[in-house]
């Protein structure tokens, strides 16, 4: 009786182990044969966002709609007419640009002999030339990030947020339309200086139609996401303000 016994559970290990290399095996495949598509899926989301902050959208009434796969490539290469990479005081052509990891870029510069690498994505829409500024932060969760545009004068033509955990219905709505639209028309500079853009709770402003105020109405409900916006756009877009000084003679 003590032999079948031990037969059996023999029987069970060597299965459960063969059952464990068949499904790794499996799922090692299935992830190596999507690869490409994940990859490419990433791709187009990324000029998804950055084409969002410039205003080339499908937007509707109150809704938040992107430029469709299958014309984001074309559209990204219309639009964006130059991708650079700033390190130092140097910059350079790239076009994959956009697809620098801006995380690994910031783990990176911990070591104080590493020069940072910074995208920018230069655009042109109706006539004028836009700076788009990619952006990194913390939410109350986990990460957010985004894209700012701005022009020579640096000023605000629009943004888009996104987030990975943020609460539904409180910081997750800070890739909704009535948040990011009040964004633009901003000023991020005062007096030559930068001041970045606050998201304040009980600004006095609760339409945002003063646009000289450096501020944005908190979401309902959502502080310390709203302060991690405002932590990022501060942290991440004054890198890049002596370049964009320079480039225009500011």
């Amino acid at each position: 009786m003590m032999e079948n016994r031990t037969e059996k559970n023999s029987y069970t290990i060597l299965f459960a182990i063969g059952m464990v290399l068949i499904v790794g095996a499996l799922l090692a495949y299935a992830s190596e044969t999507l690869k490409p598509k994940i990859t490419e899926n990433k791709r187009m989301e990324i000029q998804q966002n950055i084409l969002y902050a410039m205003g080339v959208n499908d937007n509707e009434e109150g809704s938040v709609n992107f430029i469709p796969t299958s014309e984001v490539g074309s559209m990204f290469s219309k639009y964006i007419k130059k991708q650079l990479v700033i390190q130092g005081d140097t910059a350079t052509e790239d076009d994959n640009a956009y697809l620098i990891d801006l995380k690994k870029e910031e783990a990176k510069a911990a070591d104080p002999n590493y020069t940072r690498k910074l995208p920018l994505f230069i655009g042109e829409k109706d006539g004028q030339t836009y700076y788009i500024i990619p952006m990194r932060g913390k939410g109350l969760w986990d990460a957010i990030w985004g894209y700012m545009a701005i022009d020579k004068d640096f000023i605000v033509d629009g943004v888009f947020f996104d987030h990975k955990g943020e609460t539904p219905g409180l910081g997750a709505n800070i890739n909704q339309r009535f948040f990011m639209d009040d964004f633009k028309g901003e000023k991020i500079m005062e007096d030559g200086a930068f001041t970045g853009i606050s998201v304040v709770k009980g600004n006095n402003d609760p339409t945002n139609e003063d646009k000289d105020d450096h501020e944005i109405d908190a979401l309902a409900g959502a502080t310390i996401t709203s302060n991690g916006v405002t932590a990022m756009i501060k942290k991440d877009v004054d890198m890049y303000i002596p370049f964009l000084k320079k480039l225009n003679n500011k």
